[in-house]
């Protein structure tokens, strides 16, 4: 099957991921949406695959999967996280060393499964979903934080090292999000904090993405497309 373009999404059975893969089908993509989670979508524009993110032999068997059955791979959408807070005194070699596989080594197993194939792609196009904790250091956050903070550098990185492949890499940096992710109390504080007095809706971070894998984003690499309703403008 090849009638499109073709992305490929992680963390894609709810919240952000889920949202992005509807976007991206709106505009015409076909999409693999990959997650550990079980998907079930009626829609044969939407192939679903099983995916470890911190596995590289799993993420060669996915991309040559989304090859096989949908034709190509002209986008890859680096979404899957995982988020605890802990206090420094607190937090554990396993928690630590879990946020940065799936956070940081996930995305980078990722591009480098699917290089190969984005660089014979029209449009390639890699975004890394970051946040604003890339941005600010938000107490009791280290692992999370920090895996954030080297995603970032890796989407710098990979802008520049793939510019002359004609691959463009950019990164989101969601604030507040309603998504499964953040649990009531932390909503309610983040909500008592926005200066809009609401969280961001997944669709909106999806808009985003969608957006910088477009052609109206042909021009746009290693940019930083912050959405999260003016929360990196508040001090302390």
């Amino acid at each position: 099957m090849s009638h499109g373009r073709v992305a490929l999404v992680t963390g894609a059975a709810r919240g952000q991921g889920a949202a992005i893969v509807a976007r991206l089908r709106a505009d015409g993509f076909l999409v693999a949406a990959a997650d550990r989670l079980q998907i079930t979508l009626d829609d044969p524009g939407v192939l679903a695959v099983d995916l470890d993110v911190s596995s590289a032999e799993q993420w060669s068997a996915a991309v040559t999967e989304v090859v096989e059955r949908l034709g190509g791979l002209n986008v890859l959408v680096n979404n899957a996280g995982v988020l605890h807070r802990a206090p420094l005194g607190e937090e554990t070699a396993e928690g630590f060393e879990r946020a940065w596989r799936v956070n940081t080594l996930g995305p980078f197993l990722g591009i480098s499964a699917s290089l190969e194939h984005l660089r014979a792609a029209e449009g390639a196009a890699i975004v890394n979903t970051c946040s604003t904790g890339a941005i600010r250091p938000f107490p009791f956050h280290a692992a999370y934080g920090s895996s954030k903070w080297a995603l970032r550098g890796l989407t710098q990185i990979a802008a520049a090292e793939l510019a002359g492949d004609g691959i463009r890499v950019n990164a989101v940096f969601p604030g507040p999000v309603e998504t499964p992710m953040l649990d009531e109390k932390a909503r309610d504080r983040l909500v008592a904090r926005a200066y809009g007095g609401r969280l961001g809706q997944p669709m909106e971070i999806a808009d985003a993405v969608a957006f910088l894998v477009s052609d109206h984003a042909a021009f746009i690499t290693g940019s930083e497309l912050v959405v999260d309703g003016g929360q990196c403008l508040q001090i302390g």
